[in-house]
């Protein structure tokens, strides 16, 4: 009988590590104001879409306060948000040769910083139900004739489908892309040394013949 409690007690191992990262990962919101304006801008752009000929008669004043919090959301959402809430990140980079390179980043964060499902739940749901919603205000706008808001959905639904699209590419391929990235970086410079070598091998040889 001591003899199978003393195995039982052997066999017991407890992983406090992945209990506490387990804890800190079901934890309700970790990252307050992120979340907040991870959905504000977004959903205020909405709203004022819906209800502005309530507040005002006057569509150049709709038209740039909806154009101006879609804008507040891209960027928010492209530089703050998603680093914060998910680990992810796009962006476009630009070589020393003129060429512009897409970058899509996906990268483990510390147990401490991580976000949690919660967050990670909201940022997900934000990000993939507005593209909808504009979607179907673009066919609204265009069935009911009012194709002076044309430009406007379209432009909502641009701004927030690119953002879906990046992060969507991070959480699928990002550190493909950022090792792709990377490569093309090294081989665009590497021509350029092999010819400041040629450059100066050949002012090396053209300057031991002048002296003898």
């Amino acid at each position: 009988m001591k003899q199978a409690l003393v195995d039982d007690t052997e066999d017991v191992s407890l992983d406090f590590g992945s209990e506490e990262e387990l804890a800190l990962r079901k934890a309700k919101i970790r990252h307050p104001l992120a979340t907040f304006f991870h959905l504000f801008f977004r959903v205020s752009a909405i709203i004022t879409y819906l209800f502005c000929d309530w507040f005002s008669n006057s569509f150049v004043a709709c038209f740039v306060t909806i154009l101006l919090l879609l804008s507040f959301d891209f960027w928010s959402v492209k530089n703050v948000t998603g680093r914060l809430l998910v680990g992810l990140h796009w962006w476009n980079q630009i070589d020393e040769d003129g060429k512009s390179h897409w970058v899509f980043e996906a990268r483990r964060v510390p147990t401490r910083a991580a976000s949690t499902e919660a967050e990670a739940r909201i940022f997900w749901l934000g990000l993939i139900i507005c593209p909808v919603i504009w979607t179907v205000f673009f066919f609204s706008t265009l069935f009911s004739l009012k194709l002076k808001w044309l430009a406007l959905v379209i432009a909502g639904i641009s701004l927030q489908t690119a953002n879906l699209y990046g992060y969507i590419h991070c959480k699928l391929g990002g550190h493909k892309s950022t090792r792709r990235a990377t490569s093309s970086f090294v081989t665009a410079d590497v021509p350029k040394r092999q010819a400041r070598r040629t450059a100066e091998d050949h002012t090396e040889e053209h300057g031991k013949t002048g002296t003898r």
